[in-house]
C-alpha cells in the first residue's frame, strides 16, 4: 500500500467503531472478564461518621457455606504505603467518615458474600463529628494550591476601591450542591495475582487511565510497575470519578492476595458509590461585580468556600475561570476549605469551571438587569484583548462569535427584556444566556506506536474510551497523519501492555493521545517513506505545549424555561449551545459530547443534589430513586452547534477538547431563564419549585 498525499479522515461523521459491540452486549467490561474459579467481594461500611471499631464478631459470617475469607484490619495485609489515606484501607480501626470500608467478605458467590456481610457484627466507640459546610466556619483554611496546581488566591488592582467607586454593583452569594458522578457502569475491578507466586498482579478495572492506575497501585503495594498489568478496553462512563483509583481497586487486590490463585470480582453497589468514589464538593460563592453605566467592568471578585475530607485534601479550582473570562483592571479570587468528617471529594466533569461559572454568570445577568442592558451585549462589551492575569495572547478566542451565532439561532432578538411578561397558558416563559469556557490541556508522558500488519496500520496506545469516542477518533487522526484511508487503520487501547498514555481527563484525551499518534505517524513516514514493509514500526511521544499562548475553548448556552404559574414547577423546553472548540475530529461524537454535557448541566440546574444529613454524615438519597438525574423526558429540544476553528497553536490536529465545556454555563443559563420567566433569582442550586413559588404567590394576579 502506498501513502496518499492527503485524506479527509479528520472531520468525517463516522459511526462509533465500538457501537455495535456495546449495543449487542459483546463489549467486555471489567466485572465481566471471563475468569475461572472466581470469588466475589462484598464490602462492610462504617455506620458512624467518626470514631473507631472496638469489637468484631465475624463467626456467623465465617460459618456460612461458601465464605472464603472475612477481611478486617486485624487480619488484612499491611500495605507498603499508606501515604494516600483514601487508599489505606483495612490498615487500622479508625473511622473517618460514614460509609468508610471497615471490612470485606470473600465468597464463592456474590449472594453469599452479601449475606455474610450482613451478619458481621461491629462495635464502635463514637466521637463527635462535623459534616456541615458553613461559610462562617472558624476552621476554614487556605490550601497551598487548588486542583491542577493553580494558585489558591489571586489579586490584581484594588477591588475594594473599584467597588466603592463603581456606578453599578452586584454583590451576591451563590451556592452549588454536592453532586455524585453516577456513571451507568459502577466502579468495578477484577484482580488476580500470578498463581505461580511470582508477585505479578493483573487488574481488570473500570478506569479512565490504565497507566495512572498501575502507577498508584504499584506505590500502594510496593511493587515495580512491571509487576502489574491493568486492562480496560471499555468503560461505561466515569465523568471524572474513574480518573484516579479509589478504594475498590486496592480492596480487590488485597482480597485476591488473601485467596491465592483465585481471581476476585468486586462491583460497587449504587449506594456504595455515594461514599467511596468521590463527588463534587458543594460550593459557596460570594461574587462581586462593579461597572460603569456603560457596562464596562471595573471589578470582578469571587470568594469560594468548599469542603474537603480530613483524611485527604481536594480543593476544587472553583474561582479559576473568573480570573480570565472578562476584562477588568481590578480582580480577586480566593478559595477556603472546611476539612470535615466526610468522604473525599474528587474530579467531576469540568472541575472548577462547572461550579465556578455558575455564580459569575448569574451575577453578569444581574448586572445586565441593573444596567438595563442586554446580557449578550454586556458580555461582548467586556471581551479582553489578552488573557487577564497572564497577559498572554489567546491562541484563539471566539466567545463573541458563539454569543452572536447562538443569539441568531435562538431568536434572541425578539426577546422582551422584562421578566414575567410572556405566558403560554398556565406557564410563564423566559429565556436566559450564559457563557462557558474550558482550558486546553495537553498532558505529558504519552507515547504511541504505529505498525504495519499486512494491509492494516495498527496504532497502539494505552488510552481510554469512557464513551467519548476514542475507538473511533484515534483512527481518524492516525489515518490523516499517515495519509491512508481510515478503513485501513485499527487501534488498540485500554491496556498497560500498550505504550504509556495519560488519563482521560480535563478534556485532554485527543489533544494528548492524538499528538502522540501524529508524532508516531511522522516518524513512520520519515523512516519508511511511501512503501512501508510489512512489520514496519515507529513510535512517537507528545511534546510540550506552546506556553506562549493562553489556550481555551469557549461557548455560549441559551435556555428557554417555563415556570408553572400555580405550582412553581420548572421545565426547560429548549437548550442551545454554540462552541468554539478547535477543529472537530468527528461531528457525530462531538455532538454527542456537547449534548451530553449540556444535559448534565440541566440536571445540575433542576434536579441533582446529594443531601447529606449533618447529624449522621450520611448522604440520604444515595440511589437513583431519590438522586434525580435529567432523563429524556426532561429535554424537549436540545441543540449543539460549533464554529469553524482550527487552532494551529494547540496541537497538530488543531483540536481543543470537548468533553467538558458543554456542562459549563448551562446551569447559569437555566437560572437566568427562570428569572426572566417569573422574576425570581434562584442563586441556590438546584432550582426547585419551592424556591420560586413564594414569588409567584406575591404576583398581583395570583
Amino acid at each position: 500500500m502506498t501513502f496518499l498525499s492527503e485524506t479527509d479522515a479528520i472531520g468525517r461523521d463516522l459511526p462509533r467503531r465500538d457501537g455495535s459491540a456495546k449495543v449487542m452486549g459483546t463489549a467486555t467490561y471489567a466485572y465481566e472478564t471471563p475468569l475461572d474459579d472466581a470469588v466475589y467481594l462484598h464490602l462492610i461500611q462504617a455506620t458512624i461518621a467518626r470514631g473507631r471499631v472496638t469489637e468484631w464478631d465475624t463467626a456467623a459470617a465465617e460459618a456460612l457455606d461458601g465464605v472464603v475469607a472475612v477481611l478486617t484490619p486485624r487480619n488484612a495485609e499491611r500495605l507498603a504505603s499508606t501515604e494516600d489515606r483514601e487508599l489505606a484501607v483495612l490498615q487500622d480501626e479508625e473511622i473517618h467518615f460514614r460509609g468508610q470500608v471497615i471490612a470485606a467478605v470473600v465468597a464463592d458467590s456474590s449472594e453469599v458474600a452479601r449475606q455474610a456481610a450482613a451478619v458481621v457484627r461491629v462495635g464502635y466507640a463514637q466521637v463527635a463529628h462535623d459534616a456541615e459546610l458553613r461559610a462562617d466556619d472558624d476552621n476554614l483554611y487556605a490550601p497551598e494550591k487548588v486542583n491542577a496546581g493553580f494558585p489558591t488566591d489571586t489579586a490584581e488592582g484594588d477591588v475594594e476601591a473599584a467597588m466603592a467607586a463603581a456606578e453599578v454593583t452586584v454583590e451576591e452569594t451563590y451556592t452549588t450542591a454536592m453532586y455524585h458522578n453516577n456513571p451507568m457502569e459502577p466502579h468495578a475491578t477484577a484482580a488476580l495475582w500470578d498463581p505461580a507466586g511470582e508477585g505479578f498482579l493483573t487488574l481488570w478495572d473500570s478506569t479512565q487511565g490504565v497507566h495512572p492506575t498501575r502507577s498508584k497501585v504499584a506505590s500502594v503495594f510496593g511493587l515495580d510497575k512491571a509487576q502489574i498489568r491493568v486492562v480496560c478496553p471499555y468503560v461505561g462512563g466515569g465523568f471524572g470519578s474513574k480518573g484516579q483509583p479509589h478504594v475498590n481497586v486496592v480492596l480487590a487486590a488485597l482480597a485476591a492476595r488473601a485467596v491465592p490463585g483465585r481471581p476476585v470480582r468486586l462491583a460497587l453497589t449504587r449506594q456504595q458509590m455515594f461514599s467511596l468514589v468521590g463527588y463534587r464538593t458543594p460550593t459557596i460563592q460570594r461574587c462581586r461585580l462593579g461597572a460603569d453605566r456603560g457596562g464596562t467592568l471595573s471589578a470582578v471578585a469571587i470568594d469560594v468556600v468548599e469542603q474537603t475530607s480530613r483524611i485527604k485534601e481536594f480543593a476544587e479550582q472553583t474561582g479559576v475561570p473568573a480570573r480570565m473570562m472578562y476584562a477588568s483592571p481590578n480582580r480577586r479570587t480566593t478559595h477556603r476549605l472546611a476539612a470535615l468528617d466526610v468522604p473525599v471529594p474528587s474530579w467531576m466533569r469540568a472541575p472548577g469551571e462547572c461550579p465556578g461559572m455558575f455564580g459569575p454568570e448569574v451575577a453578569m445577568d444581574e448586572l445586565a438587569e441593573r444596567l438595563g442592558m442586554d446580557p449578550v451585549d454586556l458580555r461582548i462589551r467586556n471581551e479582553p484583548d489578552v488573557e487577564p492575569g497572564s497577559g498572554k495572547p489567546f491562541s484563539s478566542r471566539d466567545l463573541v462569535g458563539c454569543l452572536r451565532e447562538g443569539a441568531a439561532r435562538f431568536g434572541w432578538s425578539t426577546r422582551d427584556p422584562r421578566p414575567g411578561v410572556r405566558r403560554q397558558g398556565d406557564w410563564l416563559v423566559g429565556t436566559g444566556v450564559a457563557a462557558s469556557t474550558y482550558p486546553v490541556s495537553r498532558m505529558s508522558e504519552s507515547t504511541a506506536t504505529i505498525r504495519r500488519e499486512g494491509d492494516r496500520y495498527i496504532t497502539e496506545i494505552g488510552a481510554a474510551d469512557l464513551g467519548t469516542g476514542t475507538w473511533t477518533t484515534l483512527p481518524q487522526i492516525a489515518a490523516d497523519a499517515l495519509g491512508v484511508p481510515v478503513a485501513h487503520v485499527d487501534v488498540r487501547i485500554g491496556d498497560t501492555d500498550y505504550p504509556m498514555a495519560s488519563v482521560a481527563g480535563g478534556s485532554s484525551g485527543m489533544t494528548t493521545w492524538g499528538s502522540a499518534v501524529v508524532e508516531a505517524a511522522r516518524a513512520f513516514r520519515e523512516k519508511y517513506g511511501t512503501e512501508p514493509p510489512d512489520g514496519a514500526e515507529a513510535s512517537g511521544s507528545v511534546g510540550p505545549p506552546d506556553d506562549r499562548y493562553a489556550m481555551h475553548a469557549f461557548g455560549a448556552q441559551f435556555a428557554e424555561a417555563h415556570v408553572h404559574a400555580d405550582t412553581g414547577e420548572v421545565r426547560v423546553r429548549h437548550l442551545l449551545g454554540v462552541f468554539a472548540a478547535g477543529r472537530i475530529i468527528n461531528p457525530r461524537t462531538a455532538r454527542s459530547q456537547f449534548i451530553g454535557g449540556m444535559t448534565m448541566g440541566l440536571s445540575m440546574a433542576l434536579h441533582e443534589s446529594s443531601v447529606l444529613d449533618p447529624r449522621t454524615g450520611h448522604v440520604v438519597n444515595h440511589d437513583f430513586a431519590e438522586y434525580h438525574i435529567t432523563a429524556n423526558a426532561d429535554v424537549a429540544k436540545i441543540e449543539a452547534h460549533w464554529l469553524p476553528e482550527h487552532d494551529t497553536h494547540v496541537n497538530a490536529m488543531g483540536s481543543k477538547g470537548i468533553g467538558e465545556i458543554g456542562i459549563v454555563g448551562t446551569a447559569a443559563a437555566v437560572s437566568n431563564a427562570v428569572w426572566h420567566a417569573c422574576g425570581v433569582r434562584v442563586r441556590d442550586l438546584p432550582i426547585t419549585l419551592d424556591k420560586v413559588l413564594y414569588a409567584l404567590e406575591e404576583r398581583p394576579e395570583a
